[in-house]
């Protein structure tokens, strides 16, 4: 019931609840492991949209992760957090020329383009402020990731360009003097539990790397191999082990890296370093039977963590929980968990099993460091974001703080029909 020494319930005193609560040691002990086990060639991207808080990635960067981001408020962050340009890439599908030119003139490694016209895009904004910068083409594959809970390429999306018209492309190099085409980027799914998996996506993107090669003159001085390692949440699901995984696409970045000795190798990972570092906890603030079903009623749900519906299933799925106030010896019963929402769809667990519940109980909903806040309806009822709090050497620091009514009511602006009337009567005179 505690975390490095420090209990649940002192932190809920001391911060309140709803909380997110972030395991340092895991964050590290994560990254650790991954980075140990795999090829040195490759380096670990951590991908800030699973967790952006500023704490988090600066605890990762200490031990080794670069950045992925995929906005301007998630680039400062990453140079905020000490992140050094070389070790930035920028993607994403929709990027404004006013994060483009936040890269340009922060220098990054990389920015991914999506697409051709993304390209000439860099290239004229490129131009117009006088320097050069490195861009790899985001791909996507023709060949169809079958182990990802979540699919992102193999079929029309709009992420990257097909793999088709890359190889038909031509000569792309000549086209272009302010942009330096330096590779590929290929994300095939998200949530892979099997190292095979992993591999198997590894070798075709390897492969895809040499033909792109060919067909364009791309000189690949880095390809990234995207990632999506996963977690298990439910029951059935078996943890990725860094030494299995190690062991399947290990001996594919070894044979790589002998023909290729001056190709960047990157790999991107969100979910799996921060998903089992985080814990949301919230307290129970109603109990109450309906039509033979136990009901409670928390602080907080799926406003701040959306993903814990049941992540794209069509049945719902529970994430694991654990009371965190009181040791109870009594005979588990089957709870639904429901947070403060005007919707029925407001369900944290549904028919799990736990000990019989009470108002002021503390429920810790584990595995939640990835995608909480950062995929979740803050703003619905106008409940706002919960506070963050990050335990390092056994001391709690509050890494963001929670949302009140005036942060909330403060960006908003009361419209005023007289005001309004005036301003076009002084107009027309």
């Amino acid at each position: 019931m505690s975390i490095q020494g420090i209990t649940y319930t002192e932190l809920a005193e001391r911060f309140g609840t709803p909380l997110y609560v972030y395991d340092g040691d895991v964050l590290l002990r994560r990254l650790r492991e991954l980075s140990e086990a795999l090829h040195p060639a490759l380096e670990i991207f951590f991908s800030l949209k699973s967790n952006p808080n500023v704490s988090v990635f600066s605890t990762l960067r200490e031990g080794g992760a670069h950045a992925e981001v995929s906005s301007l408020v998630e680039l400062r962050t990453a140079l905020l957090a000490g992140a050094q340009p070389q070790d930035i890439i920028f993607l994403g599908p929709g990027k404004s020329e006013e994060e483009l030119n936040a890269c340009l003139r922060a220098g990054i490694y990389a920015i991914v383009a999506e697409s051709l016209d993304e390209v000439d895009r860099i290239e004229r904004l490129a131009s117009e402020s006088g320097v050069r910068q490195r861009v790899m083409l985001r791909i996507n594959p023709a060949f169809l990731a079958s182990g990802s809970r979540l699919t992102m390429g193999g079929k029309p999306r709009q992420f990257g360009i097909d793999e088709a018209q890359v190889l038909a492309a031509g000569d792309l190099t000549s086209r272009y003097r302010h942009v330096e085409l330096a590779g590929i980027h290929v994300y095939m799914g998200t949530r892979i539990l099997e190292a095979e998996v992993v591999a198997k996506n590894t070798r075709y993107i390897l492969e895809l790397a040499d033909r792109v090669a060919a067909a364009t003159g791309i000189r690949m001085t880095a390809v990234d191999i995207g990632g999506g390692l996963g977690v298990p949440y439910f029951e059935g699901e078996d943890d990725l082990g860094a030494a299995e995984l190690a062991k399947e696409l290990n001996p594919q970045i070894e044979e790589f890296t002998r023909s290729h000795p001056d190709t960047r190798l990157l790999m991107e990972s969100g979910r799996y370093l921060t998903a089992p570092a985080g814990i949301y906890i919230v307290s129970v603030r109603y109990v109450k039977e309906s039509m033979g079903e136990m009901f409670a009623v928390a602080d907080g749900g799926t406003n701040h963590h959306m993903a814990a519906v049941g992540i794209g299933s069509f049945a719902k799925r529970n994430f694991p929980v654990r009371l965190l106030n009181r040791d109870s010896g009594e005979e588990l019963q089957s709870w639904n968990v429901t947070g403060p929402l005007c919707t029925p769809n407001d369900t944290l667990l549904k028919r799990a099993a736990l000990p019989p519940l009470h108002v002021g109980d503390l429920l810790g909903v584990e595995r939640s460091g990835a995608y909480g806040p950062s995929a979740s309806p803050g703003f619905f009822l106008g409940h706002g974001f919960p506070a963050e709090v990050l335990v390092r050497d056994g001391e709690a620091h509050l890494v963001r703080s929670r949302d009140l009514p005036d942060d909330l009511l403060r960006q908003q602006h009361l419209y005023s029909r007289r005001a309004s009337s005036a301003g076009t009567r002084n107009e027309v005179s």
